[in-house]
């Protein structure tokens, strides 16, 4: 059998022969050729890509939103987005292909501080839930959380946890993420620093126990907190949480207030704090979708990553 390949071949050729003298053929997809350098489609392509393209932004200390995430830069890879455009016949920004470029500092890069937000333009929202008290609330907020497909961001004090190990269990089975939130609400920055780093390791031992994850995020009781509890948790392999659109659900507001104080402060990188109250769960489906209109939403670990 004689195969005549007009063009450049990427990766392996294979040709397997069977028994009954079938042949099954994997070929990889073309190289470009110096011909469809000249194809209008690829000059369209190479013209356009630098609206496309972006730097990488370094992370960095904020003066007012202290650890802030970088931004990993794109480039348009002019051949693999021909090839990938070439049956359509037309250009598509959708079917562009990027090469991705890391910026040269990233977020742990950083010195220890605390974190606010995400990245000031990333289009996504992150749901905070601080989780001390409100157990007979938390099954609902699960409920909701698992119908609308979001996964949020879970506090947990470790008095709680002991206390309420089922629940726990749950937040990290359905694809939540289990953080600390100390034990006991004990406000850090009135700790010595080896009763702080004691009370940190304990219930990361009691949520490591219950989750089988590392707990690496942590958010201060009450966000009280000071550098020397910011240093104690980085030690510890832990970045501090804070946050930048508060509910105030603790004060009762009705469910049209709460959603408006959120969608009144909303931002991109936004994160959202609240506890497993009524109107939180009176309210969450409704902040859900309205919040879904302009931004997606994702969990810390997800709002923060630098590469997406």
């Amino acid at each position: 059998m004689n195969l005549n390949l007009s063009r450049v071949m990427i990766g392996v050729i294979c040709l397997v022969v069977l028994g009954t003298g079938l042949w099954v053929t994997f070929i990889a997809r073309e190289a470009v050729t110096a011909s469809d350098t000249e194809d209008p489609l690829y000059l369209t392509i190479k013209s356009k890509s630098k609206t496309y393209n972006r730097a990488p932004e370094n992370a960095y200390i904020d003066p007012v939103w202290k650890k802030t995430p970088g931004r990993y830069g794109r480039k348009v890879d002019i051949n693999k987005s021909f090839r990938n455009m070439e049956d359509k016949g037309k250009f598509q920004k959708n079917l562009l292909v990027y090469d991705w470029v890391k910026p040269d500092v990233t977020l742990k890069d950083l010195a220890a501080a605390p974190i606010y937000r995400g990245h000031p333009e990333k289009e996504m929202v992150s749901l905070l839930i601080n989780v001390t008290w409100g157990q007979e609330f938390v099954p609902d907020l699960l409920k909701i959380l698992k119908a609308k497909n979001v996964s949020a961001t879970f506090f947990v004090d470790g008095k709680f946890a002991e206390e309420q190990a089922e629940l726990v269990q749950i937040m990290a089975e359905e694809g939540h993420v289990v953080g600390s939130h100390g034990y006991n609400h004990q406000d850090m920055s009135d700790l010595s620093a080896s009763e702080a780093k004691r009370l940190l390791l304990k219930t990361n031992d009691i949520l490591y126990a219950l989750t089988d994850e590392k707990i690496t995020w942590f958010a201060p009781p009450s966000g009280s907190y000071d550098q020397q509890t910011v240093e104690i948790a980085d030690e510890i392999q832990m970045e501090t949480i804070l946050w930048t659109v508060d509910t105030v659900d603790w004060k009762k507001p009705t469910r049209d207030v709460l959603i408006k104080r959120v969608m009144d402060n909303i931002h991109p990188g936004a994160t959202i704090l609240m506890h497993p109250t009524q109107v939180i769960v009176d309210s969450l489906e409704a902040l859900i979708d309205q919040l879904q209109d302009d931004y997606q939403i994702g969990n810390i670990e997800t709002l923060l990553q630098e590469n997406h």
